[in-house]
């Protein structure tokens, strides 16, 4: 099986049914539905227009393209006759594309208008292996006239995308996900988390990450459900549509859960989730308070996952179960994880240790890269081959759910001891004042390393008080030697705190 073989099952059960509706808030006048029918109907004829430009199996076709229904259709039509989508991040600029054009040599470009001003700073260069740029605001114009496209057989250990990780420690770098791969993480969630045909998930997530597509889009679509798609996160109408009952899923970053925490508190009456069935949370850590704060509001439970954009889905607390916050709960079906020490000798349960995984939904490999490829994986005495993720964790020896601890390469060293950032952080944001923090390591001649605290400030804070709190809370070398005071954290297009953009000093 393929992904278009197991997408093709919903259009076969229900062809009538809403499968994706689309509205802008800043322009109420864009507003587009397609029925299942509908939908698949526009992937055929575009898969035709692809085969009829020379694409082949295993060509890549760079999307750098903001939600909006060509880019599933586009993306359906792309995996359908066996090419490679290759999702471009809309933040990143001419060296960055420059270098996934030129990485993955992209035969399409596939964009629109609203970029042009992106696409206008490349120069001939930076396009050197594109065949053509294409925008879907002009796609009637290269379309054609083929109705159908031509058979192609497409194995599920063929590639279907390559995704290019955010790159925080260097060049980024190019994903290579199968067939299989996405098959195993949407089976899994389809399981884990109930997905029914009657779901219907708001989704303003970018389909150009993981988060978006592999965990929104994939599920909605292997479901039957309806996929209300959104270019950005607004939140006076995700207030209006979930609080109406226009969706039953809705997923996020924590980002956006802290705004809705900031504007529901002061809200009255408090909207009205009931006929709500799935909040989720991912892509970066949610704090414990947020979590909390939520349930208090809504009393409605966050369910947090965790994910990587190398093996989709890993970890999920429980759809029906314990949902415990800061915490990523447990395996997801057929996912294995174990915890071990530099050694890579597994941990004792509540011990600290490197994340490893294993399963049908871990990558191939990176893509032209394979001494990166060899340095993420190793095999253990069996001969069985883990990824190392470079995630920090520790399971709970009583419930057996799992604690990310942040990055390896975050880990601070001060006087042999180790510093978790992500636990001071979440003690900092227990100050009053403290909106955010994040927490890095600078050098120091006597420690070797010492924390470093960014905090982004709802007003003054006293620093003589929060040291003094600081000092209540934490081990001693674990307090923060300097506070730097700023009106924002750095962050990428998913909301995850950039920190190697932040002076070490």
């Amino acid at each position: 099986m393929n992904l278009s073989t197991f997408f093709a099952i919903a259009p076969e059960r229900a062809p009538d049914k809403l499968a994706l509706e689309y509205a802008n808030p800043e322009q109420p006048h864009l507003r587009e539905s397609y029925t299942y029918q509908e939908l698949y109907a526009t992937v055929a004829y575009w898969a035709a227009a692809f085969q009829g430009m020379g694409i082949q199996k295993g060509d890549r076709i760079a999307f750098f393209l903001g939600n909006r229904p060509e880019f599933v259709i586009a993306y359906l039509a792309v995996i359908h006759i066996g090419g490679v989508m290759v999702p471009v991040n809309l933040r990143y600029r001419k060296r960055e594309i420059n270098h996934i054009l030129h990485d993955c040599t992209a035969k399409i470009l596939l964009s629109e208008r609203a970029q042009q001003p992106v696409l206008d700073e490349l120069e001939p260069g930076d396009l050197a292996d594109v065949e053509q740029v294409l925008l879907v605001d002009e796609a009637a114009s290269w379309l054609g006239r083929a109705s159908a496209p031509a058979p192609v057989v497409v194995q599920g250990e063929d590639l279907a995308l390559i995704m290019y990780t955010s790159g925080t420690t260097g060049r980024s770098k190019g994903a290579m996900i199968t067939h299989n791969n996405v098959l195993a993480t949407v089976t899994g969630l389809l399981s884990a988390w109930a997905w029914e045909e009657d779901d219907v998930i708001l989704l303003p997530l970018p389909l150009f990450h993981t988060h978006g597509l592999m965990v929104g889009l994939h599920c909605a679509l292997a479901a039957g459900a309806t996929t209300r798609l959104r270019p950005k996160f607004d939140l006076d109408e995700t207030l209006d549509v979930l609080g109406s009952g226009g969706a039953s899923l809705f997923f996020a970053v924590p980002t956006v859960y802290f705004r809705l925490v900031e504007t529901i508190r002061e809200m009255e009456p408090k909207p009205d989730f009931s006929r709500m069935r799935l909040f989720c949370s991912g892509s970066a850590p949610l704090p414990a308070e947020t979590h909390n704060e939520f349930e208090q509001l809504t009393g409605l439970r966050i369910l947090e996952r965790y994910g990587m954009t190398e093996t989709g889905m890993n970890f999920s607390n429980p759809y029906a179960g314990p949902r415990i916050a800061g915490t990523v709960g447990t395996p997801l079906p057929g996912v294995f994880g174990r915890i071990v020490d530099e050694q890579n000798q597994p941990v004792p349960p509540g011990n600290e240790g490197e994340m490893l995984v294993r399963g049908s939904n871990v990558f191939d490999g990176y893509w032209r890269d394979p001494e990166k490829t060899a340095a993420s994986f190793s095999t253990d005495s069996q001969g069985i081959r883990w990824f190392h993720t470079g995630d920090l964790a520790r399971q709970d020896p009583a419930t057996g759910y799992v604690t990310l601890l942040g990055r390896r390469h975050e880990l601070i060293i001060s006087g042999g001891f180790n510093i978790y950032p992500r636990e001071i952080e979440e003690m900092l944001c227990t100050f009053a004042g403290v909106v955010e923090a994040a927490v890095v390591g600078m050098a120091d001649a006597e420690w070797g390393e010492v924390p470093a605290a960014y905090l982004v400030c709802n007003g003054t804070v006293d620093e003589e008080t929060l040291v003094v709190y600081c000092r209540s809370q934490l081990a001693s070398f674990k307090l923060p030697r300097r506070f730097h005071y700023i009106e924002a954290l750095p962050r990428n297009a998913m909301g995850k705190v950039q920190k190697h953009l932040l002076p070490r000093g």
